[in-house]
């Protein structure tokens, strides 16, 4: 069995001295972890990988801390699919589909929609929110556009799913700062250092349009950034884990039925028995029966709710 090395970690990287950066993100343990929460068909499966990869991507440009969430949604055989990164690399995602409509076919699963990217962080005083069309015929080229339109920033994508595993390597143009000391009173040295800049942006995006889809799940993280940027002087940040980890817990669960109401609570409890509310991500299970119903409603609602029959 191959090693794949690099795995379960994101790592950024830059250029020293111009303005190219990139992010790599390779998932081992962490996609198998996530899968098991679903039964996919493997086109589906493949966009569940590179869109949870693209979340990982997308929250390692970032620095903020809270929740970062990829959705795409449209009238293909995927209606929607939903990746969700914290700002620890903790991921989970989830897809919902028409199965006899499933192709192998990007423009066939998504349909004509959109693709929306959502951060939620303490400190902002109202989440951030971009939306752009679903485009071209890869997820890749849908995550291009919106760097382009939402952040201003060109931007390469490339993405990658296995059974084993799911990979992904993104690659920025960022603003060129104005020159310093003697350098910002010659012109022709600013429109020099301008011109290498732009030199260096497109041959790292040739090279990493070139990469193809096994590389990019096998070849070591540091000999596919080098090669990307060859010739330059490359700095590697250290590598952060990620892991998959559901963000579902009782007290969501509870605070969910408080706002679904006591009258339809109490409804689905005399017809079935029990509310059973099982999460969409990791398929776990939270059971309430009439005691938890009364804890969540009753006198005592304000006390921590912990249903007796909770597997």
């Amino acid at each position: 069995m191959i090693v794949r090395p690099d795995t379960d970690t994101v790592r950024r990287f830059a250029v020293e001295h111009q303005a190219v950066r990139g992010q790599f993100v390779r998932l081992g343990d962490a996609w198998l972890g996530l899968r098991e929460h679903g039964d996919y068909p493997e086109p589906v499966r493949r966009l569940l990988g590179e869109a949870t990869c693209a979340a990982v991507l997308l929250a390692s440009t970032l620095k903020f801390e809270g929740l970062l969430t990829l959705q795409m949604q449209g009238n293909g055989a995927v209606r929607l699919l939903v990746a969700q990164c914290t700002d620890d690399f903790r991921v989970r995602a989830v897809a919902r589909f028409d199965a006899a409509r499933v192709q192998d076919d990007f423009r066939a699963l998504a349909g004509e929609g959109q693709v929306t990217v959502t951060i939620e962080a303490p400190r902002l005083a109202s989440r951030y929110q971009g939306i752009v069309a679903i485009d071209g015929d890869s997820l890749s080229v849908s995550l291009e556009h919106y760097f382009a339109t939402s952040e201003q920033l060109p931007t390469t994508v490339r993405l990658a799913t296995d059974d084993l595993g799911a990979s992904g390597l993104l690659v920025q143009r960022i603003p060129v700062m104005g020159g310093l000391g003697a350098a910002a009173d010659d012109p022709e040295a600013e429109q020099a250092r301008v011109l290498e800049a732009q030199q260096t942006w497109e041959a790292a995006r040739e090279a990493v349009a070139g990469v193809e889809p096994d590389e990019l799940l096998l070849r070591p993280a540091q000999e596919l950034m080098q090669r990307a940027l060859a010739g330059h002087d490359l700095r590697l940040f250290d590598a952060r884990a990620v892991r998959f980890q559901c963000r579902c817990s009782l007290e969501r669960v509870s605070g969910m039925l408080r706002s679904l109401g006591e009258v339809e609570t109490r409804d689905i409890l005399a017809e079935q028995g029990l509310v059973t509310v099982t999460c969409e991500f990791c398929h776990r299970p939270y059971r309430f029966d009439a005691v938890d119903v009364e804890r969540l409603f009753g006198p005592a609602a304000a006390q921590p709710t912990v249903p007796d029959s909770l597997n």
